[in-house]
C-alpha cells in the first residue's frame, strides 16, 4: 500500500506533471508493487524532482523555439506568412545565416512590388539561404533570354523554384549561349529553364554530343540536310528531355524498331509523332506494349504495324494504360472493330470519351453505330466537328427564300 508521502512524491503539484500524467503513473505503478515504486523515489531523487515527462518519449517539440528570430522578423517586415513557410519548408527559419533583406531587395530592383516579393518568397523560401552574389549572378544569366527585366520578374513570380536553383551556373550560361547558336529562340529557351532545368545541370559539350547524334539519326534514316535543322529545333522545342538520354539507349531502340520491320521513314515518322519520347523508352517496355495490342487486336504484324503508324502511342503507353482505355471504349459499346480502323481514339483518357459521347448524344448521334473520326482528335478538333454536326441537325430541309418551280 502506498504511504501518504508516496502521494505527497507522485502528486502533480511536487513532480511538475498534470492530472492525467499523474493517474497514469498510479496505474503503471500498481498499488501492490513497492518495488517500482521505490525505484520511482530513487529517480526522482537522483533527477531532484525533474519534470517526470523527461522520461517519456511524449514529448512535444517546440520548434518555435529553435528558429532563428532574425530571420522570422524580418520576414514579418516584408508581410510574408511565416505559418506557409512553417507548414511547407519549416528547416528554413532554422538556418543560422539567411539573407532576407538582400534577397528582397533584389526582387525589389527587378521592378517587383511588395506584394510579388511576399508571394516569391512563401513559396520558395529556400531562396533566402542563397548567396546574394549567386542570385545576382543567375540573375544576369536569365537576363540573357528575357527582352527587360519586366519579363524576368514574371517568369520568377511563376517558377520561383527554377530560379533560386542556383547550382551549375557556369553549365547554364554555357548551354544558353549553345542553344541561341543551334536557333532555339530566346522564348523557347525560357521554356527550358522553368519547365526542365535539368537539361542545363548537363555539361555543355554532352548536350552538343545529344545533338550531333540525332542530327546523324535523322540523315541515317534517310531525312535531307536541307529539312535536319527545321526537324531537330522542332523536337527539341516539343521534348527538351530528349537531351537527357544516351546514345546507347537511342540506338537500342532505332535497332529494334528495325527488327521489328519498320522502315527508315517510317522510324523517322514515329520519332517525330511521339516528339522524340520514342526514345525514353527502353526496346523491352515497346515489346510488352506491341505484344499487349496484337493480342487485343487480333491482328497480324503488318496489320499491327499499320495500326502503329495510325497511332504511334500504341508503342509509348504502358499496358495497364492501353487496357484501360480499350475498356473504357468497349464499355460505351464501341467495338474492337471501330478501335481498329481509328486506333488514334486511344489517345483519349476515359473520361474525355465520356464526356464527347454524352455531348454527341445530346444531338441523337450515336457513335457506337458511327465513325469514330467525330469523337477523336484534339478539344479543339472536337468542338469544330461537334459544332458541324449541330449545325447540320438545326439545318431546314428547304431553302424557305428559294423560288418555287411550280407549275401553273
Amino acid at each position: 500500500m502506498l504511504r501518504r508521502s508516496d502521494e505527497y512524491i507522485l502528486s502533480p503539484r511536487t513532480v511538475g506533471i498534470s492530472q492525467w500524467t499523474a493517474g497514469m503513473l498510479w496505474k503503471l505503478l500498481g498499488r501492490c508493487q513497492p518495488c517500482r515504486l521505490c525505484s520511482f523515489r530513487r529517480m526522482l531523487s537522483a533527477s531532484q524532482y525533474r519534470p517526470v515527462l523527461a522520461y517519456f518519449p511524449y514529448t512535444t517539440d517546440n520548434r518555435s523555439n529553435k528558429e532563428n528570430k532574425r530571420t522570422v522578423e524580418k520576414l514579418y517586415k516584408f508581410s510574408v506568412d511565416i505559418r506557409k513557410i512553417r507548414r511547407l519548408k519549416g528547416w528554413v527559419l532554422l538556418e543560422d545565416e539567411t539573407y532576407v533583406e538582400e534577397i528582397a531587395n533584389i526582387l525589389q530592383q527587378l521592378g517587383a512590388d511588395e506584394t510579388a516579393v511576399a508571394s516569391i518568397l512563401e513559396r520558395c523560401p529556400e531562396a533566402i539561404v542563397c548567396s546574394p552574389t549567386a542570385v545576382n549572378t543567375q540573375r544576369e544569366i536569365w537576363r540573357l533570354v528575357c527582352k527587360n527585366e519586366e519579363e524576368l520578374v514574371k517568369l520568377i513570380q511563376q517558377f520561383p523554384e527554377s530560379f533560386f536553383t542556383v547550382k551549375d551556373q557556369e553549365n547554364r550560361k554555357l548551354n544558353i549561349q549553345f542553344f541561341q547558336e543551334l536557333g532555339l529562340k530566346n522564348v523557347v529557351i525560357s521554356r527550358f529553364l522553368t519547365t526542365a532545368s535539368n537539361v542545363f545541370h548537363n555539361p555543355v559539350e554532352k548536350n552538343k554530343q545529344m545533338i550531333s547524334i540525332l542530327q546523324e539519326s535523322y540523315l541515317n534514316l534517310g531525312g535531307s540536310e536541307a529539312n535536319m535543322k527545321v526537324w531537330l529545333l522542332k523536337l527539341l522545342s516539343q521534348n527538351p528531355f530528349i537531351l537527357l538520354n544516351s546514345s546507347v539507349a537511342i540506338g537500342e531502340t532505332l535497332e529494334f524498331l528495325q527488327e521489328q520491320g519498320f522502315t527508315n521513314s517510317e522510324i523517322l515518322q514515329l520519332v517525330s509523332k511521339l516528339k522524340g519520347f520514342l526514345f525514353q523508352l527502353c526496346p523491352r517496355n515497346i515489346q510488352t506494349s506491341i505484344s499487349f495490342s496484337k493480342n487485343a487486336f487480333k491482328c497480324s504484324d503488318h496489320d499491327l504495324k499499320q495500326l502503329v503508324l495510325k497511332c504511334p502511342a500504341l508503342l509509348y503507353y504502358s499496358v495497364p494504360v492501353l487496357e484501360e482505355r480499350i475498356q473504357g471504349l468497349l464499355k460505351e459499346g464501341i467495338s474492337i472493330a471501330q478501335i481498329r480502323e481509328t486506333p488514334m481514339v486511344l489517345e483519349l483518357t476515359p473520361q474525355i470519351v465520356q464526356y464527347r459521347i454524352r455531348k454527341l448524344n445530346s444531338l441523337g448521334y450515336r457513335i457506337k453505330d458511327g465513325h469514330l473520326a467525330n469523337l477523336n482528335g484534339t478539344r479543339k478538333e472536337f468542338e469544330a466537328s461537334f459544332d458541324k454536326i449541330q449545325a447540320k441537325k438545326g439545318r431546314p430541309l428547304f431553302n424557305p427564300v428559294a423560288p418555287l418551280n411550280v407549275e401553273e
